[in-house]
């Protein structure tokens, strides 16, 4: 793939920040966005701006239709195998909130345990931590190796069958790791028990195959992957979401409203409660299309290559650490690091400075911090129009930022 040809296609990479061209390392925060994608949300906009589902009129009918097309276009870009199957929400964020307290919750009882890994974003801990709450169960936190990555051996080892629930994410937002979690539900399987994936770091940077993975949920965020903010999936298993009951209530999820009581829809719309963001969803659908030609296995190797670029040029910088597995083929685009001596926001604002954006914090996962024994990290993030020259200037940027605070000590 070109990347040079799709740079073109994001206008935001032509800026200049701090008297510097922009080079924008926060993939994992948040994608840019093709004129495609925006051209589809003002189109919709523009021309066909209606409520669905509930109009007979041209427009509303307009909107339902493309609206719709969009979840028969999420269905095939994750191979679900039925658009029942394909939730629309707000967010990785909402979409576990939902198997937790929609799903989750009726499943558990005191002493049952849900397991998680130290490396989870926030998302992915506290809705296990309020069922865990609510129900009496437990959170156990998985093993990891040195280096970040799942100690298999001594998960498979010590499953049991009072774990009920695994929640793990595909990708760890801070780390890179990639885990192999289609083996992580092979396990779950064999006790009739569930896993719920955060695949919010993957979906935007490799092939998604929820039928082969077997996940029982699959959840992921647009705004990752070159569409809006506040437009997720929820994939789950049709058998898991007819028993699921939707947390939200309203117009739209409803078949027949009584008096009294009340019948749901059928799925997907059981759990799609009030006027949806059409605008969203027509723009993941367009996302998906941009990503479909670029072709997810090239974003994939792009990425690994850069990656492989950088890894061994940022580790040999004198007071650099950088976290997460050595082998850029075990993880994804994303590496942080700490310089000695410099707090990380310090070292994320000096780099900005040099038109760099990268994040500084502790990325919503601060169980991780505490593994790590970090207060926080610096975290580079690339994404398929990223180069092999922004690559060099970010590390060269590094130099600079480094000398520059050894000069001041």
């Amino acid at each position: 793939m070109s990347t040079i040809n799709i740079r073109k296609d994001f206008p935001i990479l032509d800026r200049i920040v701090n008297d510097e061209p922009l080079v924008y390392l926060d993939n994992a925060a948040t994608t840019q966005k093709p004129k495609q994608v925006i051209e589809a949300i003002n189109h919709y906009y523009e021309t066909s701006n209606a409520n669905i589902h509930r109009g007979v009129h041209t427009l509303a009918q307009e909107a339902t239709d493309q609206y719709e097309a969009v979840r028969e276009q999420t269905r095939r870009f994750i191979n679900a195998s039925s658009t029942k199957e394909v939730l629309f929400t707000r967010g990785t964020t909402t979409s576990l909130n939902w198997v937790a307290q929609g799903f989750v919750k009726n499943l558990l009882e005191e002493g049952d345990e849900i397991w998680v890994s130290p490396a989870e974003h926030h998302s992915n801990l506290v809705p296990w931590q309020q069922i865990a709450r609510q129900t009496k169960a437990r959170v156990v936190y998985m093993p990891l190796l040195a280096d970040g990555q799942l100690d298999m051996a001594t998960i498979h080892n010590t499953l049991h069958k009072k774990v009920k629930v695994m929640a793990i994410a595909q990708a760890s937002n801070v780390l890179g790791t990639i885990n192999d979690v289609k083996t992580l539900a092979k396990w779950m399987h064999a006790y009739d028990h569930y896993i719920v994936v955060d695949g919010a770091q993957s979906t935007p940077h490799m092939t998604i195959d929820v039928q082969d993975l077997d996940c029982d949920f699959f959840a992921f965020s647009g705004h990752k992957m070159l569409a809006p903010t506040g437009i997720g999936v929820l994939y789950g298993k049709q058998e898991h979401l007819e028993q699921m009951e939707p947390v939200e209530f309203g117009g739209e999820m409803i078949d027949f409203v009584y008096d009294f009581e009340s019948t749901w829809n059928e799925l997907p719309w059981k759990f799609e409660a009030g006027t949806p963001n059409i605008a969203g969803a027509i723009g993941l659908g367009a996302a998906i299309s941009y990503l479909e030609a670029v072709g997810m296995d090239n974003i994939h190797q792009h990425e690994t290559r850069l990656v492989e670029y950088v890894l061994p040029r940022l580790q040999a910088i004198e007071g650099i650490e950088v976290f997460g597995p050595t082998e850029a083929s075990k993880r994804s685009g994303v590496i942080s690091f700490n310089l000695n001596s410099v707090h990380p926001h310090d070292l994320a604002t000096a780099m900005d400075m040099e038109g760099v954006a990268i994040r500084a914090g502790h990325h919503c996962a601060q169980p991780l911090m505490r593994w790590l024994d970090q207060p926080a990290t610096a975290r580079a993030s690339f994404y398929a129009y990223n180069t092999l020259e922004e690559a060099e200037f970010f590390i060269n940027t590094v130099k600079k930022v480094k000398a520059f605070f050894e000069d001041f000590a």
